[in-house]
């Protein structure tokens, strides 16, 4: 993590339940993996955040390999093939292969792994149906087709959802699910090929400020409306999760506020200091018309609420952004 990115307010809820317990945390490099990482050495876990080059989980035997080498008593699995829009319309097919592969490779070689007691999922809003009543209940979940640029990958998590429900039913494996809503904040990807709206957003208006255009030009109607989660507050939400959760059944995890891409951009523009023209471009895709959960399975199961509001959140991006260029833009390996 680079020194310069702000530290997690967020604080483990009972530190004595770490002490000593052995944790594997997948995708434990990443965005949101560092977060978890964090939490738990702080609550003072043994954890192991291993690199793809280290244990490739789309190949046979590497998950095995994996559990073998730390004999971790929980496993939390957060390793993704993730884009924005651009990327899953263009790589539809790695996105559904290794996001289903990485994740069933796990669960089975969990469900075998003597010291595993639990294992932690990550799912994806972009498993809902493309038309949903809005906030999503996880009762939705089935209740029609992902809308199609997310398709791939987000029937590819669904399908890691039945996966732990049938384990659990039958093998008595014990999970838990969470599908937290659009992520963001200090250390997010801004490259163009793999970044998501907000990091898109920002680097469009800080480059249209820095060179001085009168006009930022943007995707879609500015209609849709996405929920955005503080990477920090779905860490807290994760290490609560395996604290204090038992049960397949999946739980949203949500910030409680509805946002159209139109209000998204306007907010980042004031925040930046951009002052000119927001130019939509109607024939490219929106994506899911409507996007916000219903967070009151996280308040009753979990304990948990976020705590970071999105002007805030939107503000320590930026900063961390700015202060990062040559990271942030890094492209993906």
């Amino acid at each position: 993590m680079s020194m310069s990115e702000p530290e997690s307010k967020s604080q483990p809820q009972t530190g004595s339940f770490w002490s000593g317990r052995s944790v594997v945390v997948t995708g434990g490099a990443g965005f949101l993996g560092r977060r978890v990482v964090r939490l738990l050495s702080d609550a003072g876990a043994v954890v192991a955040a291993p690199r793809s080059v280290e244990f490739d989980l789309t190949q046979p035997g590497s998950a095995e390999a994996l559990l073998a080498a730390h004999e971790p008593t929980e496993v939390i699995h957060l390793a993704a093939n993730v884009g924005g829009i651009g990327y899953n319309l263009a790589q539809p097919a790695p996105l559904y292969l290794s996001n289903l592969l990485m994740g069933t490779h796990l669960i089975e070689a969990a469900r075998f792994a003597p010291s595993v007691e639990k294992t932690i999922l990550l799912g994806t809003v972009c498993s809902y149906p493309k038309i949903t009543p809005v906030p999503f209940s996880e009762d939705n979940l089935w209740d029609g087709y992902p809308e199609e640029t997310n398709a791939p990958y987000g029937i590819a998590k669904k399908a890691l959802l039945v996966h732990a429900q049938v384990n659990e039913q039958q093998y008595g494996q014990r999970f838990s699910y969470l599908i937290p809503t659009n992520l963001y904040g200090p250390g997010d990807k801004f490259h163009p090929s793999v970044s998501h709206v907000i990091p898109a957003l920002i680097k469009k208006c800080v480059e249209a400020r820095e060179s001085g255009s009168d006009h930022v030009e943007v995707w879609g109607t500015g209609r849709a409306s996405r929920e955005y989660l503080y990477v920090d507050d779905a860490a807290d939400a994760i290490v609560r999760a395996a604290e204090v959760h038992v049960g397949a059944d999946p739980i949203n995890l949500g910030a409680d506020r509805e946002v159209t891409i139109r209000e998204t951009i306007e907010t980042i523009a004031r925040l930046v200091g951009f002052e000119g023209e927001l130019r939509w471009d109607a024939t490219k895709p929106d994506g899911q018309p409507r996007r916000a959960v219903d967070g009151t399975r996280a308040g009753d199961q979990l304990g948990w609420k976020p705590a970071i509001n999105f002007e805030d959140g939107l503000r320590n991006t930026i900063d961390w952004y700015l202060a990062n260029r040559d990271e942030a833009e890094r492209p993906p390996a």
